[in-house]
């Protein structure tokens, strides 16, 4: 299966968790059922984004957060935008894929999934994520 696949899979799981709240214990094997995912790697793949996402929750909601403007929260971002805002943050910041592969699959996955201002508004809010975290490589001068 390709990354992009993988990827997509991961934003739908994400997704799914972002809409039910209350997370069971079974709601990530019934996914993979679901979805007829068989392939190991892909299964470790979710697990790490489904893990690595309920771990940093709090920094990576404070991420979002912090580079959102004024009058705007959490609880207004749809959940399809916050679902690839939060898979993207934690790609770049836990798993160090490159900024610019991460914010042009999420972008992409926006034109599939959301409404059409979508890509703007990620890419708008990972743009500042990335500099905030000084993901580019450069030196933050702050």
């Amino acid at each position: 299966m390709q990354r992009s696949a993988m990827r997509e899979l991961a934003f739908k799981l994400v997704y799914e968790i972002e809409i039910q709240k209350d997370e069971e214990e079974d709601q990530f094997e019934l996914f993979i059922t679901n979805n007829e995912i068989t392939d190991k790697k892909v299964i470790e793949y979710l697990k790490d984004v489904k893990i690595g996402i309920k771990e940093n929750s709090e920094e990576i909601n404070n991420l979002i957060v912090n580079n959102l403007k004024e009058n705007w929260s959490l609880k207004r971002i749809s959940k399809i935008n916050l679902s690839l805002i939060k898979l993207a943050i934690y790609e770049m910041v836990y798993k160090n894929l490159p900024y610019k592969i991460a914010i042009n699959e999420v972008v992409e996955l926006a034109k599939k999934y959301a409404d059409e201002s979508a890509p703007i508004f990620i890419n708008g809010i990972l743009a500042s994520v990335v500099k905030e975290k000084n993901l580019n490589g450069e030196i933050n001068e702050d």
